[in-house]
């Protein structure tokens, strides 16, 4: 395709973009009424008439506005003269502050021609009337007063003068003046519009005006900007980037631009991510930087900027209070800011846990600051304080021990510091060792203790298997199970498999003090991990037997993971010295549930899902003794085969199954009185 450069409309060629038009205004037959411009600085007013027959104008509101505008009277300076509002006032701003990449192409037998713009135009509302309205209605309200004051009008006569004289205008001042808001607008009103005239798309003069889109003369002789070498035209089309920084638009500083950071050095990307984020996990910076960043340089720049504080990075005091900067609440010196703000860091390096009175009470600091420094890397738990915001990240300190040794001697070097600036007490400083000792499952989150009974199991594997199958002889040879003595037989002392025994962390605040079961202040021999009592094993037996049937006559369908919570539930309102806290593992409770009647069902999940392993196994009751008991079976085996199904499925499976012809509403009351918990497992 040959392309043409067309010069005859050249700074002539405006392209107006209009705003979305109402239904009573269309563009293309509209009636311009006036159009003018200011053509320094390129503003445009156009008056366009609105169709008031138009169904879809409100007559009501044209005229309203009218007598808002213009009042009763009508003469020549009424803005709207037909006492309607029939018209609508449309300003121009630029929408582009360089439009020389910006042209009009017009495509004709096989030839394109460009016209480059002056200018793009984008046209708004003008609400100029509204002010209008305002002045005429001050001017109506200050008539008004000066009536009543008729009397007054001999004494207004005479006023006191105070005459002054201006100083000369400094230099310094006069740019201030010429630079001011006040005088740019004054300079812009001071140019005179040029009333322009409106042709129609069809008129004559457009289409004349239209011809000079196309380029005038083809010789190649004229267009000598064409004939360049490959080298020339490639510098044209690309010139070299002159970057000016006052065109680019300020982001607020709290806004990050991904692209402009993936530009700066890798040290500096660091420290602005740091900056922002504050609190890390090693894996996420390394992805935030991109692939290919070599992990090694990453952690030489991230010590720099960093500490780390539970095998997580959290940006250093002084990157965030520079020197010779203050509190924004107190006005405290960034010293002292950055002193409270490594006492807060160094108390998460000794526990997950931290208490804001003591913090204040330490560094004598304003609630605020101690806020600040808080919610930088913790988050508020009510009635336990403040805990950090991130898990301990184990895999970072198995993988980086040098990393973790180097980092643990700076924090020997802050705290020799901060003992002797804040005088710390050696309560502060071993923060409840003692009581972590002996309350230390407290302390350990649920994983963690799983991961520590598997690795304990994995070790005493031989072991417990040669005790538990010589028990089990001894078992086997007593005439009456009423009269064994089962003192010697230790409760977690079973066959190793895949359960995991039952996690209660989550319900300690409940418990009054107990940990997976056992109270933790009383020092007897009827623990989880000792001996039981002789004919204890028949009282927990009975009691969890009676637990677990009350349990599943009142919801009938449970998986492991709700049967657990409803145990610990159980427990916590149990008396102290209960026999269910000597200790229940998750293969007794399957057990006692597979024994009151029960069956597990074998939901065909999808390898996909994101449930547990717990929340997986479903346990349900086969009989209850109740009307719905036949439904129930027919829906567990309808489950059994299919984890999702419809429900006119349903409803065709238990009409061909029960003999019964049921309708919507009665398969609805069978699954909300009987199979809730089945309808909840589809959403699993």
């Amino acid at each position: 395709i040959d392309v043409f450069l067309a010069r005859s409309l050249l700074e002539k060629l405006y392209l107006f973009q209009y705003p979305i038009r109402p239904a009573s205004m269309t563009y293309d037959d509209v009636t311009h009424l006036s159009a003018k411009i200011k053509p320094k600085q390129q503003k445009v007013e156009l008056e366009m008439a609105i169709d008031t027959l138009n169904p879809n104008y409100c007559r009501s509101k044209g005229e309203q506005i009218a007598l808002n505008v213009d009042g009763t009277c009508t003469d020549e300076t009424s803005t709207y003269s037909s006492k309607l509002m029939d018209k609508q006032t449309f300003c121009s701003s630029q929408a582009a502050s360089n439009v020389s990449r910006y042209a009009a192409a017009v495509y004709k037998k096989g030839e394109l021609h460009l016209t480059p713009l002056h200018g793009i135009l984008q046209l708004r509302p003008s609400f100029t009337y509204l002010d209008k309205a305002d002045a005429k209605h001050r001017e109506r309200e200050a008539a008004n007063e000066g009536g009543d004051s008729s009397q007054d009008e001999a004494e207004d006569d005479v006023k006191q003068i105070t005459v002054r004289f201006s100083r000369p205008e400094t230099e310094q001042a006069r740019q201030r003046r010429v630079q001011s808001y006040e005088f740019l607008q004054k300079r812009q009103a001071e140019e005179h519009w040029v009333h322009l005239h409106y042709y129609g798309f069809k008129d004559s003069r457009s289409e004349h005006e239209r011809q000079y889109l196309f380029s005038q003369g083809h010789g190649f002789a004229e267009n000598t900007e064409l004939i360049k070498s490959p080298s020339e035209y490639l510098m044209m089309l690309m010139p070299p980037s002159i970057e000016e920084e006052n065109d680019k638009p300020m982001a607020p500083s709290n806004v990050l631009s991904m692209a402009q950071l993936r530009t700066l050095p890798l040290a500096d990307q660091i420290k602005i991510l740091m900056k922002n984020v504050k609190v890390m996990p090693f894996a996420n910076l390394m992805s935030l930087l991109g692939s290919g960043t070599d992990s090694t340089a990453v952690l030489r720049c991230i010590q720099q900027v960093a500490m780390l504080v539970q095998g997580n990075w959290v940006v250093k005091s002084d990157v965030l209070y520079p020197k010779d900067t203050s509190s924004p609440h107190s006005g405290v010196p960034a010293e002292v800011l950055c002193r409270g703000r490594d006492f807060v860091m160094w108390k998460f390096t000794q526990d997950r846990w931290v208490v804001r009175k003591e913090v204040a009470a330490v560094t004598k600091l304003c609630p605020e600051d101690v806020k600040d420094f808080l919610e930088h890397m913790s988050v508020a738990r009510i009635n336990k304080g403040w805990e950090f915001m991130l898990p301990y990240d184990e895999d970072f300190v198995k993988k980086h021990p040098d990393i973790v040794q180097r980092q643990h001697m700076l924090w020997m070097g802050i705290q020799a510091k901060l003992e002797k600036v804040y005088n710390l007490l050696k309560e502060h400083l071993t923060p409840k060792k003692q009581e972590a000792q002996s309350a230390r499952p407290l302390l350990v989150s649920g994983e963690q203790r799983v991961n520590m009974a598997k690795a304990k199991v994995k070790q005493n594997y031989g072991q417990l298997e040669k005790d538990f199958q010589k028990q089990k002889a001894e078992m086997k040879s007593n005439d009456t199970s009423a009269k064994m003595d089962v003192s010697n037989i230790r409760i977690k002392e079973e066959p190793v498999s895949d359960e995991e025994p039952m996690d209660t962390s989550a319900y300690k605040g409940m418990n009054n003090g107990i940990v997976n079961g056992l109270h933790a202040e009383e020092d007897s021999t009827d623990s989880l991990n000792g001996h039981l009592p002789g004919g204890c094993i028949d009282r927990v037996a009975q009691e969890l037997k009676a637990f677990v049937s009350s349990t599943f006559k009142k919801q009938f369908v449970l998986t492991l993971s709700e049967l657990k919570r409803l145990f610990n539930l159980h427990l916590a309102s149990l008396p102290p010295g209960h026999t269910l806290f000597s200790g229940i593992s998750d293969k007794m409770l399957q057990d006692m549930v597979l024994d009151t009647g029960c069956k597990q069902i074998l939901v065909p999940f999808p390898p996909q899902t994101a449930a547990s392993p717990d929340e997986l196994k479903v346990y349900a009751l086969w009989e209850a003794g109740d009307t719905y008991d036949q439904h129930r079976q027919v829906l567990l085996e309808i489950f059994s085969k299919n984890y999702r199904v419809r429900r006119n499925v349903i409803q065709n499976q238990l009409s061909q199954e029960c003999g019964e012809d049921l309708n919507k509403q009665e398969v609805d009351r069978v699954l909300k009185v009987s199979f809730y918990s089945v309808v909840g497992l589809i959403q699993l």
